[in-house]
């Protein structure tokens, strides 16, 4: 074991989604913490060529998308074994409104994309015998509802059991494999929506216990916690990382 079980030293990630938020801010930490980091937008430039890290481009929703990022990561560093499924979108409607291009369009996303994109992870992985970690970003919508959000609930719902899902498909291959369910964490649409409605985010600054809206920087210590060999007796499992909004039923009363 390493002597240092939360480095990251000698290894290598790829991490979906890694253009903004909370992919941005993982990318970033898990690079601190000693890995070779991969990042992926869909963007055909790279967003941030200042990260000292490679960059692909790919449309998770393309047909084979997830699998020849993959590829493409592979060939670019053959010595990746560490994944983070964290490409994900949101198209919020009111279930009576709900089109099946919406719906589609979240669970081709938050679901088949990250199934297939682990997948070809780990059949790379298996073939070499390497062992390896995975970790998808879910979020409390998995377990709590949110009005007119119906879809996006059900496809973070399904991130929470493929989390478990392919734990026990992948333990035989040495592949462990965990989430984070992220509360309230303000990136560059979520703070544009709070903008508009500062009495919703004083509600929620005063529910969560930690008395403020999460940063994307708050969910890179689990992260990289889930990749190291410091969690190396842990898979299968679903970390809520909220500041504790999801603890109490109704929260301060003021």
């Amino acid at each position: 074991m390493n002597p240092n079980p939360f480095s990251l030293e000698g290894r290598t990630a790829l991490v979906t989604g890694s253009s903004s938020g909370i992919g941005q801010a993982v990318a970033a930490a898990i690079q601190a913490a000693g890995a070779k980091v991969i990042r992926h937008g869909i963007e055909s430039e790279d967003p941030d060529p200042s990260s000292g890290s490679p960059y692909l481009a790919a449309d998770l929703l393309a047909e084979d998308g997830p699998e020849k990022l993959l590829e493409a990561a592979f060939q670019l560093s053959p010595d990746l074994d560490l994944l983070v499924c964290n490409a994900g979108n949101n198209h919020n409607a009111p279930f009576l409104e709900m089109t099946r291009k919406r719906w589609d369009l979240t669970m081709d996303l938050n679901l088949k994309a990250n199934y297939f994109a682990a997948q070809a992870f780990a059949i790379k992985l298996a073939a070499g015998q390497r062992l390896g970690a995975i970790v998808v970003t879910g979020s409390i919508n998995g377990f709590q509802a949110e009005i007119n959000s119906s879809a996006y609930d059900i496809s973070k719902g399904g991130c929470e059991m493929m989390v478990r899902g392919l734990a026990m498909e992948l333990a035989d291959y040495n592949i462990r494999v965990n989430g984070i369910a992220p509360g309230l964490i303000f990136t560059p649409k979520t703070r544009v929506g709070f903008g508009r409605n500062p009495k919703r985010q004083a509600h929620f600054e005063n529910k969560i216990l930690k008395g403020r809206i999460g940063e994307p920087r708050d969910c890179t210590g689990t992260v990289v916690f889930l990749l190291s060999e410091a969690s190396e007796y842990i898979t299968g499992e679903m970390i809520v990382v909220d500041g504790g909004l999801t603890v109490g039923q109704v929260g301060k009363m003021e």
